[in-house]
């Protein structure tokens, strides 16, 4: 499925999929009514202490990174995106200025990566088992072609 992220006060597009609010404010100048949102995950969001601390200054945005992806290691609804990315297309949504420098650009790289992980982790489970399989069907089909051949009592 399709991941993406893009600014609340940009026009909203036909293919986008679910749109996820990502912010944890509500974005100024913006009606709940009219904002095209189909849920809100706050608690995604950089702590209020990080946010705080960040400000949108491009001179913090590696310290940024660095702490906001050990914020999303431990955050549960990380698990919750990646669940439904699976099943369909997200639109993560954010209000920010800057395009290049805010929490939804890290989230979308923390996310892609955490699902590649996973999706290889997943082919590497499946090319076991299915190696598995072949040696119980090699296994059976050795024991099927053994012949018994009883050893005389009397030699």
């Amino acid at each position: 499925m399709l991941l993406g992220i893009k600014r609340i006060y940009e026009k909203t597009g036909i293919m986008e999929g679910k749109r996820i609010l990502v912010d944890r404010l509500w974005p100024r100048g913006v009606r709940r009514s009219t904002a095209n949102i189909d849920t809100w995950i706050r608690d995604v969001a950089p702590s209020n202490e990080l946010r705080k601390w960040f400000m949108h200054d491009p001179k913090r945005w590696k310290s940024f990174k660095i702490k906001y992806k050990k914020e999303l290691e431990a955050n549960e609804y990380v698990r919750v995106l990646i669940n439904k990315s699976k099943k369909e297309d997200i639109m993560l949504v954010y209000a920010a200025s800057d395009k290049l420098h805010n929490n939804a650009v890290v989230l979308l790289s923390f996310l892609k990566e955490r699902i590649r992980v996973e999706e290889a982790a997943e082919r590497k489970m499946l090319k076991l088992k299915e190696l598995e399989k072949q040696k119980r069907q090699k296994s059976a089909a050795q024991l099927n072609t053994m012949t018994y051949k009883p050893r005389s009592v009397y030699g």
